[in-house]
């Protein structure tokens, strides 16, 4: 197999013609339509969006957002740390490392992450590294967490 290639998505109508394709298709990506249309973001504006293309069809994609300390709640001390969202493969071109390239690809950022899983998707981010938070946000929050802490970060955090 060729070597995975993880690229930042323009934001264009190509892209999101591609996004239709994907479950999680949603607000987000009508929100980026509206606002090509609208001229509002540029071809070139950076995306928050990275996949995976096999040919020419997208095949994997996430979101990135980086979030400041000040809005951290998962995190001891608070920090920046990036979102992980909409992380999909299409179903036939699961198990075959997209979505591990994609993770590992956020990983590189050298910042804490955090994710919320979908249902059934636990057992691929332990894989990754992730752990659930330690705070008891299905209760407060409404949602379930993991997070993954760059080696390192974590002992200062202990000390």
């Amino acid at each position: 197999m060729d070597s995975i290639k993880v690229e930042r998505l323009l934001v264009n109508y190509k892209t999101l013609e591609m996004f239709t394709r994907f479950k999680e298709y949603g607000n987000q990506e009508l929100s980026m339509w509206e606002d090509l249309q609208s001229n509002i973001i540029e071809n070139d504006s950076e995306s928050p969006f990275f996949g995976i293309y096999y040919g020419n069809a997208l095949v994997a994609r996430m979101s990135l957002y980086k979030i400041s300390a000040k809005y951290d709640k998962y995190f001891d001390p608070p920090q920046d740390y990036l979102e992980l969202w909409k992380l999909e493969v299409l179903p036939d071109y699961r198990e075959k490392g997209y979505g591990t390239a994609l993770v590992e690809f956020a990983k590189q950022y050298q910042m804490p992450i955090k994710t919320n899983p979908r249902i059934n998707s636990h057992e691929f981010w332990e894989k990754m590294g992730f752990q659930k938070a330690k705070y008891d946000m299905e209760r407060d929050l409404g949602e379930n967490p993991l997070i993954w802490t760059p080696p390192g970060v974590a002992e200062q955090n202990a000390s």
